[in-house]
């Protein structure tokens, strides 16, 4: 197949390989990332950071974990946005899922506090830091993967299906422990929970098969061959597009710190007023599943009506659904908890989230476009959603109520309307927010 068939926009089978080995490999990732999430708020509190008063204050160790996951991500983002530009998204890619899933392999096999102590806890939290380490180089490449190969004028649309993987993801990993929840609570405490870790080994050879055997992406070959590669594509990221890293930042402050409100810490909540863990899982797990369709939706809508017009609803939306959200779980009923979830991560989280693959795309030039998107999106996500759980947790351990965990959600939304607004003073964006550069040969 030419070059020129798989840039054309009515020729599909050159796009849809890399849609499907982007969304295969992303889901897999994304698997092993989000199990600790979801153990976080089940099960690690219990077994490797144990509480002797508040079983919140069990929950807040595990989730600071959790944040130290995040912490570790802008670093992965510099390492494989690095090498992403330099030698390849596949082999960065290829990298990236084979230490997440060996970390997470691994993570099953750990021995509890009540067997080894403190050292225990510490274990953990080294595997959670390669973790975030493989995650920070994971988005950036995946989204590369069909945003380079697809045409500006399907951008949107098929981008958005790098996001579908991140949602089933969840989806598998809310679903294997709510499988092995169903266990007697001494077997799934003794060794149930570690079943969906183990697991990891299996998809890992999966995907690392699929991302091996794809040829390379079309718009980074091109960009080496017409333009001089960067010793440190880092540095000429932030040197030749500091305003629009941060713009991309503060866009990414409400998506991943309210869906981590929305995803982790609304277990922690809904157990704590009573709620069913069982209910409340499913309700995630239908919610992600959902989001697959809304994410593709809202990629389709931002490629009629521009980026910042889809960004910004799904932001406002947001702000608007953070206080009955919390109302809707003390209802206890499953129908209205189902429909917080489908509401919060659905709707407003998926119009962001499904928006964001082309919008991050269209910021940067192709030499150091991973370097670039890297960066932004792993350090919004430290102190975006790496650290939303635990002050959320934090915040209900003090004032024993869900408002001022809905306050802190509408002032995350409230930066990210600021980023978007800024980025319609972006150069080589139009007034709907989409791009006119639609090659590396054009790129501002």
């Amino acid at each position: 197949m030419s070059d020129h068939q798989l840039r054309s926009p009515g020729q599909r089978p050159g796009v849809a390989r890399y849609v499907v080995a982007s969304l295969v490999g992303n889901a897999l990732e994304w698997y092993d990332f989000f199990l600790y999430a979801t153990a976080s708020a089940v099960v690690f509190g219990r077994l490797f950071f144990p509480a002797d008063t508040d079983p919140l204050v069990g929950t807040m160790a595990a989730f600071a974990g959790f944040a130290v996951g995040f912490a570790a991500r802008p670093l992965g983002g510099l390492i494989f946005g690095h090498i992403g530009d330099r030698l390849g998204r596949k082999r960065s890619l290829v990298l990236t899922l084979s230490i997440m899933g060996i970390s997470t392999a691994l993570m099953g096999l750990l021995p509890t506090y009540a067997q080894v102590g403190l050292l225990a806890p510490a274990l953990l939290i080294l595997l959670r830091v390669l973790q975030g380490i493989a995650a920070g180089g994971e988005w950036g490449g995946g989204v590369l993967l069909i945003s380079e190969n697809a045409h500006s004028k399907r951008r949107g649309m098929l981008s958005a299906f790098s996001q579908g993987g991140i949602s089933l993801g969840f989806v598998l990993s809310s679903l294997a422990f709510f499988m092995v929840q169903l266990m007697p609570e001494p077997d799934f405490l003794a060794w149930g929970w570690r079943v969906p870790f183990l697991v990891s080994v299996l998809l890992l050879g999966v995907g690392a098969y699929i991302r091996f055997k794809l040829p390379e992406s079309k718009e980074f070959s091109e960009a080496r061959e017409t333009r001089p590669q960067h010793r440190l594509a880092a540095i000429e990221a932030l040197r030749a597009h500091p305003r629009e890293i941060l713009i991309a930042m503060g866009l990414r402050v409400a998506e991943n710190g309210g869906s981590y409100i929305f995803l982790s810490f609304s277990i922690v909540y809904g157990v704590h007023v009573g709620v069913d863990k069982g209910l409340l899982l499913l309700a995630v797990a239908v919610s992600m599943l959902a989001s697959f369709g809304t994410y593709i939706f809202f990629g389709y809508l931002s490629d009629l009506i521009g980026r910042r017009a889809v960004y910004a609803m799904g932001a406002i939306g947001m702000g608007l659904i953070a206080f009955p959200f919390f109302a809707m779980i003390d209802a206890n009923t499953p129908a209205i908890v189902i429909l917080a979830f489908l509401l919060a991560n659905g709707l407003c989280h998926g119009a962001m989230i499904g928006t964001q693959p082309a919008f991050f795309h269209e910021l940067f030039s192709a030499e150091v476009r991973y370097s670039g998107m890297a960066i932004a999106h792993e350090v919004a996500a430290v102190f975006a959603g790496g650290i939303a759980p635990l002050v959320a947790t934090a915040l209900l351990l003090n004032f024993n109520s869900s408002t001022p965990v809905s306050v802190y959600v509408i002032a995350m939304v409230l930066i990210t309307l600021v980023a978007v607004l800024a980025s319609g003073r972006k150069r080589g964006l139009g007034a709907q927010g989409h791009s006119k550069i639609t090659t590396p040969e054009t790129v501002s």
